[in-house]
């Protein structure tokens, strides 16, 4: 269970680093400037994935026919999360724009695809 856990946190940490920098290096070049802060949306997404990994990793071992409800709740939970942390700097009265649209939603299926395949290994091994 362990190894499992530290395996998917150097993959997300891995991917974190890849995907930030060259997030943040092509939106450097094309002199695209955000409202929000990048980094800290990509680390919300990294640490949910890693917590619901390791949530998820734990019911499986107490209660097997459990944690993919246990998943889909802590999807949910972490989008509301994300709404309620984020809410000032991104639900404001000016809309967003295509590139800080995109840079909200990347990270999220990045993230999101990860959890998934980890997740769907986990439940189909057990």
């Amino acid at each position: 269970m362990i190894k499992r856990i530290a395996i998917f946190t150097i993959v997300v940490i891995v991917l974190f680093l890849a995907s930030y920098s060259l997030h943040d290096y092509i939106l450097l070049s094309k002199e695209i400037d955000l409202v929000f802060s990048l980094f800290n949306i990509y680390l919300y997404y990294a640490v949910s994935a890693i917590l619901i990994y390791g949530i998820v990793e734990a019911i499986s071992s107490k209660l097997p026919n459990q944690a993919g409800y246990a998943f889909l709740a802590s999807i949910f939970l972490k989008i509301g999360f994300f709404v309620l942390i984020f809410q000032s700097t991104i639900f404001t009265d000016i809309p967003l724009t295509k590139p800080e649209r995109f840079s909200l939603v990347i990270p999220l299926f990045l993230f999101l695809i990860i959890e998934t395949v980890a997740i769907s290994k986990l439940l189909n091994n057990k």
